[in-house]
Order: C-alpha cells, then sequence, then structure tokens
C-alpha cells in the first residue's frame, strides 16, 4: 500500500495579497518567487495540466475549487511537435500562478511524467496551498474584478518577464492583462502545418489549444497555424478557424478589421471559438461588453436555437457579445442557460458561425464536439 503525498514535506508560508485589501495566508509550492494576476477559478476535477498550459489563462492566477490537485502528475510530453501529449494544450505553463486546496507531491500517470510541484518549478511559476479555494471562489464571484499577488515567504523580488507583455510592468501594481494587447505573447511566429487531408483550414493563432489542431487533423483537414498578425489576403484555403485567446477582443490590434475584409470577405465557412468568437462578431459589426462575473468552469449549460436542445460545456471568459447589438444577417445560435448570455452566432445565409464555449474541450465535457464536425463538413 503506497504513503499518501498530499501535503507531506515541510512548506514555507506564502501569502495571497488580494486587491480588496484582504490576504490569505497558505504554503507556497512550486517556484520561489512572487508574481501578481487576475483572479480566476476553474471549477474541474481533471485536467488541471490542460487548463495551466491553455493560453486563454495568460496573465492570470489560477484557483482550482476542487479539494485536491496534482493526483496524477503532468503527462511526459511526447516528443517535440505540435501536438506533444494530450494533457498539454501549448508548449508551457500560461497561468502566473495556480492556488489549490490540497496539491499531491508524487506522479502515478500511464504516460509517465513528474509530479505536479516539479513541472511549475521547471516552468518558475509559483502556487500556494492549504487556501480554503471554495470560499476564494465566492469571493471572486463577488468582487467581479479582482486581482491578487503571490508572495512566498523569502521569496525573491525579481521582475518575472515569461511573457512579451509582461517585459514593461511595474512590479508594484497588480498584473491586468485586459490592458494589453496580448496576441504577440501567444500566437505562433511562424506558419506551421500539420496533417495532409483534403481540405485545407486556415487556423488563425489567438493563442489556439492545441486540441483545436488536433480535431482538424482527425477530420482530414491540413491545417495552417497563422501568426496574429498574418496578411490574410494573401491565402488560398477551404475554411477558417479564429481561436481562442486571452484578453479584451477589442485589444487586440488590427485584427478585427483584417478578419472583417479578408476572412469574411473571401465568403469561405468560418468557425469562431471563445476570443474567436468575439472577434468575428466584432468584425461582423456587434460590440461586446466586460461581464461583471465572467464564465469558469467545466459545467456551464448551455440551449441550442431555436430547438433548445442543452449541452454542457467548458469556458474560460470575461468577455460577452452584446444581445442588441446583433447585426441583420446574424442569428443567435447558442444562449446560456445561466443568464441568458450570448453563447454563439451563425449567418442566416453565408457559411459563418461561431461559439463562446469550448467545442474542443480537452479534459471535457465532449457534448458539444459535434460543431467541428459541422464546421468541416461544409468546408
Amino acid at each position: 500500500m503506497r504513503k499518501e503525498k498530499v501535503l507531506q514535506k515541510k512548506y514555507k508560508k506564502a501569502y495571497l495579497e488580494l486587491s480588496n485589501g484582504i490576504t490569505l495566508e497558505g504554503s507556497a509550492i512550486g517556484a520561489n518567487v512572487s508574481v501578481s494576476g487576475e483572479m480566476v477559478f476553474n471549477t474541474g476535477m481533471l485536467g488541471y495540466s490542460e487548463a495551466m498550459t491553455d493560453p486563454s489563462y495568460l496573465g492570470q492566477i489560477l484557483v482550482f475549487s476542487f479539494c485536491l490537485i496534482g493526483n496524477y502528475g503532468i503527462p511526459a510530453p511526447k516528443g517535440g511537435d505540435f501536438f506533444m501529449s494530450k494533457g498539454h494544450e501549448s508548449d508551457s505553463i500560461k497561468t502566473q500562478a495556480i492556488i489549490v486546496s490540497d496539491i499531491y507531491d508524487g506522479c502515478y500517470h500511464h504516460d509517465g511524467g513528474i509530479s505536479l510541484e516539479e513541472w511549475m518549478i521547471a516552468n518558475n511559476v509559483p502556487g500556494i496551498a492549504g487556501i480554503d479555494t471554495r470560499y476564494l471562489v465566492q469571493m471572486i464571484r463577488e468582487a467581479g474584478n479582482l486581482f491578487g499577488r503571490i508572495v512566498p515567504e523569502g521569496a525573491k523580488k525579481e521582475k518575472i518577464d515569461r511573457f512579451e507583455f509582461l517585459k514593461n510592468f511595474n512590479n508594484d501594481e497588480y498584473v491586468d492583462p485586459s490592458k494589453y494587447n496580448l496576441m504577440p505573447s501567444v500566437s505562433t511566429k511562424e506558419i506551421k502545418r500539420f496533417g495532409n487531408g483534403s481540405k485545407k483550414v486556415a487556423l488563425i493563432d489567438c493563442g489556439a489549444k492545441f486540441n483545436i489542431a488536433r480535431m482538424l487533423v482527425e477530420r482530414n483537414c491540413e491545417v495552417m497555424l497563422l501568426p496574429w498578425d498574418t496578411d490574410f489576403s494573401a491565402l488560398d484555403v477551404d475554411g477558417w478557424l479564429i481561436s481562442n485567446g486571452p484578453g479584451d477582443p477589442q485589444n487586440t490590434g488590427d485584427l478585427v478589421e483584417r478578419v472583417r475584409k479578408d476572412v469574411l470577405g473571401s465568403g469561405k465557412p468560418v468557425l469562431g471559438i471563445c476570443l474567436g468568437h468575439q472577434i468575428l462578431s466584432l468584425a461582423s459589426g456587434a460590440k461586446t461588453r466586460r461581464l461583471p462575473h465572467g464564465h469558469r468552469s467545466h459545467n456551464q449549460p448551455v440551449f441550442s436555437l431555436p430547438d433548445k436542445h442543452a449541452y454542457m460545456s467548458s469556458q474560460n471568459h470575461r468577455y460577452a457579445v452584446e444581445k442588441k447589438t446583433i447585426q441583420e444577417g446574424w442569428e443567435l445560435w447558442f444562449v446560456n442557460a445561466n443568464d441568458d448570455s450570448v453563447e454563439g452566432l451563425r449567418h442566416k445565409t453565408k457559411p459563418y458561425m461561431s461559439v463562446q464555449f469550448h467545442p474542443e474541450a480537452s479534459s471535457g465535457p465532449n457534448d458539444t464536439s459535434w460543431i467541428m464536425d459541422k464546421f468541416v463538413s461544409i468546408l
């Protein structure tokens, strides 16, 4: 019978300093550095490595509400290509830090790998364990906009600029990722190609998760992963997919205008996912707003329209499309079952569609993966 390794070793103290004036004490885990970021949460029991490598969490301190995180370690990457292991959605941790109730200090994964804390140290990412995460989630929900700073006892006060947008950041402030154009920090620097299928899809990388490309390749597509600032007008493809990503959709440089002119102007099928949905909506003439709480969990219910079928979805976003600004020719496709906010749009006559949630959700739920089938079928 193996010994449990939940917080068995002695941890030093760490403090979570919140922008509302509250400070919480816990045990330092991961790297011995101090960082700040926007406070967000995730309700999943599994999929912590997928969440931490999701570029949509860039600049954020991620709180896991489930009671134990790390119990199966981190799967070992398989090779160095784009796809890697299915436990990874990008090539590195994208969260500023994590907060957990308890952390498991071992690794029992069928793909081998290392423990969660070893992985955090290797990526220079700190965290705190031993905090009442469900209380913290309630605080985040009630505060609306809440920022935090993790300060391990005796940590170095060095400048942590793992990402481009942090290079000129003042460490005395709280990191608010919505103030920055985050595209240069998450998008590929060069065009990459995957698969050799019969249909060619241009995947605009706004912080794309690996699983989007995986699912397209599995559906007999050749994928061109494009930098966010690519000249779209020069490309000949069968369809476009605008990916998920972090930040404010209105703070993405000239991307919205280029999508309006070259992507929608091409007349080819288009699918937008999460941030891609918001960018496509802005390009169509709609407007976006900052939600008071945001949607972040693995269990967000959505209704499709007009049939009103119910699906469970994975979500992580602060912004939403304003329903009253939907333009002529477009219609609601999905709405949130909790607050009736816009969860998807489609054009009435052209092959354009978008969803706020994640049909490619790796670690689930997979209720809406059929949307990828629908998109590929109209290429």
